[in-house]
């Protein structure tokens, strides 16, 4: 597989002080298997959809124990140059470029308005294997943050994005494109959001029920906070895993309503 573009979502993982917990939850919610944890690398654990690499899960080191969140990489030809350019658009650079055996070079950054998120440049890993249509596949991530003009600032100037800003009065909704494709989404969170909870980026997966995933994972310990709900792009809902990791499913395949309208940002 060649190296994906700069800025192209590539990669999604996750820590749980439960591990096992989480394997069995997103086994049963998503279809996911699960491969042999790597000692060598802290027990991180490859979870596969249809036997292609979707995510990986991993337990926390030691001292970062704490509420579990979904982590999305970014590609980057040049990690070290990317964690530059965090720093010199206000960003914070949260684990310098470390290399991971030949698998490839991962940074973690945090945006201006308290985004965290991983780059990741690739050696043989290159990212997720699975498309975004197929079952238990990553398929869309969005941005939700309380200060949307750091983040529409920050992203495009570290990874080259153009952005489309959606003309709906109820939401205030940036697209972030590459050569043409969006790739990212960015949502102001609203007074709905509870102030102890952090600005983070939510990683979409595709089921092929989309009310059938919601029922399995809150028989399965998990919270439902929006949804489900029809759009143009699919049936989605918002959920939080038994251990607090926000994520949202959506069944691409049943869509209702007009694609909305959108404005080029310049």
């Amino acid at each position: 597989m060649a190296a994906l573009p700069e800025g192209t979502p590539c990669w999604a993982d996750a820590m749980f002080t439960d591990l096992e917990g989480a394997k069995s939850f997103y086994g049963d919610v998503l279809g996911w298997t699960f491969g042999e944890a790597s000692s060598e690398y802290g027990n991180y654990t490859q979870a596969y959809a249809g036997g292609k690499a979707v995510a990986a899960v991993v337990p926390p080191m030691p001292g970062q124990e704490g509420t579990s969140q979904w982590c999305l990489y970014f590609a980057s030809p040049d990690a070290a140059a990317t964690a530059r350019k965090v720093r010199d658009h206000g960003g914070e650079v949260l684990m310098e470029p470390m290399q991971v055996g030949d698998f490839g070079t991962m940074v973690l950054g945090r945006d201006p308005s308290g985004v965290v998120f991983g780059v990741w440049q690739a050696g043989v890993h290159v990212g997720f294997e699975a498309p975004p249509e197929q079952p238990g596949a990553f398929c869309w991530a969005e941005v939700f943050t309380r200060e949307p003009e750091k983040s529409d600032a920050f992203f495009p100037a570290v990874f080259g994005y153009s952005a489309k800003q959606m003309q709906d009065d109820a939401v205030d909704f940036r697209m972030f494109d590459l050569g043409g494709t969006t790739v990212l989404g960015r949502m102001k969170m609203t007074e709905e959001f509870p102030p102890e909870v952090p600005a983070y980026i939510n990683v979409y997966f595709t089921v092929p029920d989309c009310d059938g995933a919601v029922e399995k994972a809150t028989e399965r310990g998990g919270t439902l906070r929006f949804g489900p709900m029809d759009t143009p792009f699919g049936r989605f809902a918002a959920l939080s895993d038994p251990q607090g990791a926000n994520f949202s499913v959506i069944d691409v395949t049943t869509k209702a309503g007009e694609m909305p309208q959108t404005t080029d940002v310049t």
